[in-house]
């Protein structure tokens, strides 16, 4: 069930529509169910790949075990020339695997899908370079002893990432367990698993059967099985704040280790010396960098709340708002689009019921408007909201809408600022903008958050430690630092010697 229209646009995965790779080989699942997988630019089926269950999750827990100790045993160096052999023939499909990533996310091509996939091959090789890094220490503990430590890998992980960026987070979390010396499972979000799949066709032949494999189905089915299932030694999980909280249940219930990247209702301050003539361009090319309106605001990192100092709020906002109207929404496949469509009918339908309480609140519309109904061939593509009037305690301004909307807030004292960007349970990233050493080292310390950028708003970079604090999740990714102490525990020996 193709979209006719679209065949001549995409190559699809071939052997992965069967939607799971096990013990080396492509396989059918048992159940029968299947996946429709839709463009939402759109609104049409793409394709549809069958769906896997608690079954396929014990096959490849059983297979993965049976790998590990081999692959363990493997040299950090030939583990990590896997990962950049997998980076290269990533970045050789490049342009294959992005067409594919933006009809299946909604993602624009030329502003976010192409950028993706160049950027999981740079995870891929990142890893790949630095994986002989897992090192320990040597103790100084007298004489007569001889004590040091090693990085150990946990065993078998289990992956479940999202759809907003699915291809990233997939060579985020395969580099970070395999370099490290674990074998993996990862199920790839329903919605969207066909750019992840065609990597997964690409691995097919480069990693010892059971150390790699995939599994596609839903959270209900696919998701818990994995996150509850015994041979699973480490689960990390990537999506929402609700979602991570059965997660980590189930494997506190277990006693399994866990990373959770979870959600994020991220703060933007302006100070007004980030408004001056000399910073002004760029500051407001930040802002909306951070906002993610490229990524119709699906992001955890976004940040949503601009709180903008008065003495530049009419300098700064009519140029954010100038610079957010210039961007054209379109097709995702469309080379002319700088923003795409938002995943789903849900996700569309809940940004409209947040921006209709909002309005019913008294909420201000500087940019955009409540989305409309949508019919059944109605792109969900609703056009970017900026909002002003707005208090820091509404439910726009605190709960995560994971749509193209901007919640403007002024301000005047510092003391002030800070506390209404640390009023939140999220704590992920947050993003301030000042040319004061002073007030950059002071807000860094202040703010509450795990990633902070400063004057600019792009988003990670391989070897950047990444992760949040409160209920934005537990453990950091990212980096060799982060795989280290997400993917491996440390080993302590003493030795008793002749002195």
């Amino acid at each position: 069930m193709k979209d006719k229209d679209m065949t001549s646009e995409i190559v699809l995965p071939t052997d992965a529509l069967t939607g799971a790779f096990i013990d080396g080989k492509w396989v059918q699942p048992t159940g029968g169910q299947t996946l429709k997988i839709e463009n939402p630019s759109r609104r049409t089926t793409i394709c549809e790949i069958s769906a896997s269950g608690a079954a396929e999750i014990d096959l490849a827990a059983q297979a993965a075990r049976k790998a590990f100790p081999g692959w363990r045993k493997l040299a950090a160096s030939e583990r990590g020339k896997l990962l950049t052999e997998l980076g290269n023939r990533v970045a050789a499909k490049q342009e294959e695997i992005a067409r594919v990533l933006a009809a299946e996310t909604g993602n624009a091509l030329r502003t976010q899908s192409r950028g993706e996939t160049g950027a999981a091959a740079n995870v891929f090789k990142y890893y790949g370079g630095t994986s002989v890094e897992q090192k320990g220490e040597t103790l100084p503990l007298g004489p007569g002893l001889f004590s040091y430590s090693t990085r150990e890998p946990h065993g078998v992980v289990g992956a479940i990432i999202p759809w907003n960026s699915p291809l990233v987070l997939a060579a985020v979390k395969i580099s970070m367990a395999l370099a490290t010396g674990n074998c993996m499972i990862m199920k790839p979000a329903e919605d969207a698993p066909l750019a992840v799949l065609k990597v997964f066709e690409l691995a097919a032949d480069l990693f010892p059967a059971g150390v790699l494999n995939v599994v596609t189905g839903t959270g209900e089915e696919a998701g818990a099985a994995l996150t509850a299932h015994p041979g699973i030694d480490k689960v990390s999980f990537t999506g929402s704040s609700e979602v991570g909280k059965l997660v980590g249940h189930a494997a506190a219930d277990r006693i399994a280790q866990v990373t959770l990247e979870l959600g994020g209702k991220s703060p933007t301050i302006v100070f007004p010396d980030a408004a001056d003539g000399r910073h002004i361009d760029k500051t407001v090319a930040g802002i909306v960098n951070a906002v993610r309106f490229a990524r119709q605001g699906q992001s955890c990192t976004a940040g949503t709340r601009l709180f903008l100092h008065t003495s530049v709020w009419d300098k700064v906002l009519p140029r954010v708002i100038e610079a957010v109207k210039a961007m054209k929404v379109g097709d995702a496949l469309d080379e002319a689009s700088d923003i795409g469509a938002v995943i789903n009918t849900e996700r569309y339908g809940e940004i409209r019921a947040f921006l209709a309480q909002a309005k019913e609140q008294g909420a201000e519309f500087a940019l955009g408007d409540v989305p409309a109904e949508i019919g059944e061939d109605t792109p969900l593509a609703p056009e970017c909201v900026i909002l002003t009037g707005i208090d820091n305690s509404w439910r726009i301004a605190r709960e995560e809408v994971f749509g193209p909307v901007l919640c403007v807030v002024p301000w005047e004292d510092e003391a002030e600022v800070v506390k209404m960007a640390n009023d939140t349970h999220y704590g992920l990233a947050a993003f301030v903008f000042t040319h004061d050493v002073s007030t950059i080292l002071r807000m860094s310390r202040l703010i509450d958050a795990g990633w902070l950028q400063i004057n600019q708003g792009g988003g990670q970079i391989p070897g950047m430690s990444y992760g949040g604090i409160k209920q934005s999740g537990i453990g950091s990714e990212y980096s060799i630092e982060g795989a280290l102490e997400a993917y491996t525990f440390r080993k302590s020996v003493t030795i008793a010697v002749d002195a």
